[in-house]
């Protein structure tokens, strides 16, 4: 006699009187425990916060687009303020060339008449369409079951003509003027994701063609977020040796735009949110993020994840992580004297950290240093040295030092150098847990083997870039 038992996942089989189902019921794991639990103190996180995701035309064109917004989507059903700004520039260019209407530019920007217009009205408007069905999708075999989503377009964003620039009209091409900001705050707080494209109407009742890069900056800042998201065809931004650089800080950031504009490489995307990042963060903005849009579950990953997976450009005046001045000496002091003292630091005078004070980053809250570190370069040995780590005791709880870390390695990365060693006596484990392996004397630079003290006895860990 057969019997069947009936469960949501299926049919299990059990035979009396044989030893072996004749039906293999499919096997079912916890594989996805782990993944759900590392991703939980990020979901608390988030919870509640404004995010303003730019989704640019290059992204919207590509196949996984369908997934990006179903992530987005995702982020809005775990408590998450979307705004989601859209660009069109591929997909004008394209209705232009249909058209043979030649785009006019005038310093990277496009001059737009009336008859351009009119097809970037008809382009923005198919793409706000196509982005609304999609965020209403609630089918039962997709992510977006049961989502219920409202989707809300409207003026929040006042614009005013470019004007004139060296006897160039820019015609019907804008900029933000203002923005209504307690408009977008009732809509966010009515659980609303607030769609926002590249068209926008001034006080006299015109439309004007604007960048998705000015809209997604400005509301940033004006609602200031807490994160804004960018998409490109790269998982961020790339050192020399096409490795991602997990993080930067707008300077550096600078640096790496002016590079990429001056050499005339780089993806326009790219470009485009890194002007816009760096724009955002010295306006108050803590972080934005840049991840690819080709790689499925990009922004999941690096938001929900301690590794991440692209570029974060994080603020200057953020309360945790900064790079140090003179007025910081005092605290820097303060926090590195009871390892000095105890020998686990090598001790150093006001006057040599006023000299090495650029060397310096450190974290701040509330105007007390908690934690520091340095980068000492060996320009000539294509290396640097992380050196004097400190945490303050009451703060080693939220993995400081890991934070400085990754920070001292981009910067590396960013320098173009090619290797990082640190030298300890008390640490070891740690530096080997980050991916540091032990090696000899011999291995330093040379000017720093000149200055190793064997009376110290340090052990010496580097670590490849």
């Amino acid at each position: 006699m057969h019997y069947y038992v009936v469960r949501a996942t299926g049919v299990a089989f059990i035979s009396a009187g044989f030893n072996e189902c004749e039906v293999n019921p499919k096997v079912r794991t916890t594989e996805l425990v782990d993944g759900f639990r590392h991703s939980a103190p990020y979901v608390n996180a988030h919870r509640g916060k404004t995010f303003v995701v730019m989704l640019g035309g290059e992204a919207l064109a590509q196949p996984k687009f369908r997934s990006i917004i179903n992530d987005v989507a995702l982020l809005h059903s775990l408590g998450i303020k979307v705004v989601l700004v859209y660009g069109a520039r591929p997909q004008i260019d394209e209705s232009l060339a249909h058209h043979q209407i030649e785009p006019a530019y005038h310093q990277g920007v496009r001059i737009t008449d009336e008859a351009t217009l009119k097809l970037i009205k008809q382009v923005a408007g198919s793409l706000q369409f196509d982005i609304t069905a999609r965020l209403s999708m609630s089918l039962s075999n997709t992510p977006m079951q049961g989502a219920q989503i409202n989707v809300v377009s409207g003026n929040f964003v006042i614009a005013q003509p470019l004007g004139v620039d060296n006897g160039i009209d820019y015609c019907l091409s804008g900029k933000v003027r203002r923005i209504d900001v307690q408009g977008l705050k009732r809509q966010l707080e009515n659980n609303c994701i607030i769609l926002m494209g590249p068209i926008a109407a001034s006080v006299t009742g015109e439309s004007f063609n604007l960048t998705a890069e000015e809209v997604a900056t400005q509301v940033a800042i004006k609602l200031k977020a807490d994160k804004m998201i960018g998409f490109s065809s790269q998982n961020g931004i790339l050192d020399r040796n096409g490795d991602v650089i997990a993080e930067l800080m707008p300077n550096d950031a600078q640096k790496i735009l002016d590079k990429l504009a001056g050499q005339g490489e780089g993806c326009v995307g790219t470009m485009a949110f890194l002007k816009a990042s760096i724009d955002a963060c010295r306006s108050g903005v803590p972080r934005c993020h840049l991840v690819s849009y080709l790689e499925d579950g990009a922004l999941l990953q690096e938001l929900f994840s301690r590794e991440g997976i692209g570029t974060q450009i994080v603020t200057e005046s953020a309360e945790r992580l900064r790079r140090a001045s003179i007025a910081d000496i005092g605290g820097i002091l303060n926090l590195i004297r009871p390892l000095e003292e105890q020998g686990i630091l090598v001790r150093r005078s006001r006057e040599q950290l006023e000299i090495e004070i650029e060397q310096f980053m450190l974290i701040e809250r509330d105007g007390l240093v908690i934690g520091c570190a340095a980068l000492y370069p060996f320009e000539e040995d294509n290396a640097g040295e992380f050196a004097c780590l400190v945490v303050h005791p009451d703060y080693r709880d939220a993995d400081r030092g890991s934070l400085l870390l990754q920070n001292i390695i981009g910067q590396a990365k960013v320098r173009g150098y090619s290797r990082l060693f640190a030298l300890t006596t008390r640490s070891i484990h740690w530096f080997l847990e980050h991916g540091f392996e032990l090696v000899e004397v011999d291995a330093l630079p040379s000017k720093k083997k000149q200055l190793y003290n064997y009376h110290r006895r340090s052990k010496i860990l580097a670590l490849d870039l």
